[in-house]
């Protein structure tokens, strides 16, 4: 019987719905490291969870590896240690070389987790990446402008998606970063990248033992750099029906790239679900551009499920606690529609359009968390409220979407 310890920051909704998912597994023995108490642990949950140690932060390496020697001395000895947070995954791998806990070590985390490390990598083995350099200064950010020319993009060494992330069009907007204070510097070096005009989409594989055995992709819409520089622009992820072209011809760079960052780690850390962004540009050419080994955000976990008819984070559960994964079809189109607001001020004041949208998608229509008046305006791009919408037809999604976004309207005072 596995013994599973899965750090759970908090015990709020999306985090407890991957508890449950460990928690309703057959044969599973499953701890929990959290920064909550366990009386915050749901009354449904507790019956199913053999252990619970309190940290202060578990972003702290130390301070997992001390809640592995705890549970393993209370409970037994620990087969996994996992958790479904990009910022979570270099902290968990220095506690399991702490602990000695099977799975992904540091090295293998950090190709996947410091972006120019993880480039130079699939740039070694052949994988179509945008150039790029890590600078640590404003003398080696014109370096690289110099030598790739404009348009490039800089982002933190370690970032989250496109989190923190600029594009340098012109001498004007390289002389203002400095001026911000966002420069690159000793200590707190950038990544610099070329900027590739191109579609942009996801690939989500499902790999055992570093081999892909099932795969399923979005596309972006607009690109998350383009809703990062325009914060009231809303925005849609799609997960069509068809699994096609340009999807399937990705696929071998996908297990090139993924072969090349696990590297000798398969055996245990090649168990996993990965999330991979890419461009599609002119003539037919793809590059990698960022890689999770983690479950995916923007409401992918949820399209995925819907599309496939499954329980996605139950599958996921269930890969990274018996290496085990059915493949399953695609039925339906999903996607996910984010609203969010346009002018000053820190909260929303108005909200238009709900009731007309919600007619005009109709049966389509699965989710839709409404922006309300009053609340904080968000600080990340998910934005003020979602939709979630899916139909047989892909067409039809897209109608769905179009009409979500061009409906609803929130406005900032």
């Amino acid at each position: 019987m596995p013994h599973i310890a899965l750090v759970a920051p908090l015990f709020l909704e999306n985090t407890n719905r991957y508890v449950a998912a460990f928690a309703a597994l057959e044969g599973v023995t499953l701890s929990v490291i959290s920064q909550d108490p366990s009386r915050a642990i749901p009354e449904s949950l507790k019956p199913h969870i053999a252990g619970h140690f309190q940290v202060r932060d578990v972003g702290d390496a130390s301070e997992l590896a001390r809640a592995l020697g705890g549970l393993r001395q209370g409970i037994g000895p620990i087969d996994r240690l996992t958790g479904f947070l990009e910022q979570l995954q270099v902290p968990m791998a220095k506690a399991r070389e702490l602990a000695e806990v099977p799975g992904m070590r540091v090295a293998a985390a950090r190709r996947f987790r410091d972006k120019d490390v993880m480039k130079e990598v699939l740039r070694e083995h052949g994988v179509p990446v945008a150039a790029s350099r890590l600078v640590s200064s404003m003398e080696e950010l014109r370096a690289f402008v110099d030598a790739v020319g404009f348009p490039v993009i800089v982002k933190p060494q370690a970032g989250l998606g496109s989190r923190g992330t600029h594009r340098i069009e012109s001498q004007g907007d390289l002389d203002a970063l400095a001026r911000l204070g966002l420069e690159p510097r000793q200590g707190h070096p950038l990544q610099a990248e070329q900027f590739i005009r191109a579609r942009e989409f996801t690939c989500e594989t499902v790999t055992i033992h570093g081999e892909p055995v099932w795969r399923s992709g979005t596309r972006y819409f607009p690109t998350p750099l383009e809703v990062l520089e325009t914060p009231w622009k809303q925005y849609c992820v799609l997960l069509p029906r068809e699994v096609e072209a340009p999807w399937t011809d990705f696929a071998p760079v996908n297990g090139a790239a993924l072969d090349a960052l696990f590297g000798d780690e398969k055996e245990v850390a090649g168990t996993a679900l990965s999330h991979m962004e890419w461009f599609y540009a002119e003539g037919g050419k793809m590059f990698v551009s960022e890689v999770g080994v983690r479950p995916p955000g923007v409401h992918i976990m949820p399209l995925m499920s819907l599309a496939h008819d499954v329980d996605m984070v139950a599958k996921w559960a269930e890969l990274i606690a018996f290496d085990r994964f059915t493949p399953v079809e695609r039925r339906c189109a999903a996607g996910a529609a984010f609203f969010r607001g346009q002018g000053g001020g820190a909260r929303v004041v108005e909200v238009h359009g709900l009731e007309e949208a919600v007619a005009k998608v109709g049966p389509a229509l699965v989710e839709l968390r409404a922006p309300k008046v009053g609340q904080l305006r968000a600080t990340g791009y998910e934005g003020e409220g979602s939709a979630i919408v899916k139909s047989e037809s892909t067409e039809a999604v897209k109608a769905a979407l179009l009409a979500l976004v061009e409906t609803v309207q929130v406005r900032y005072g």
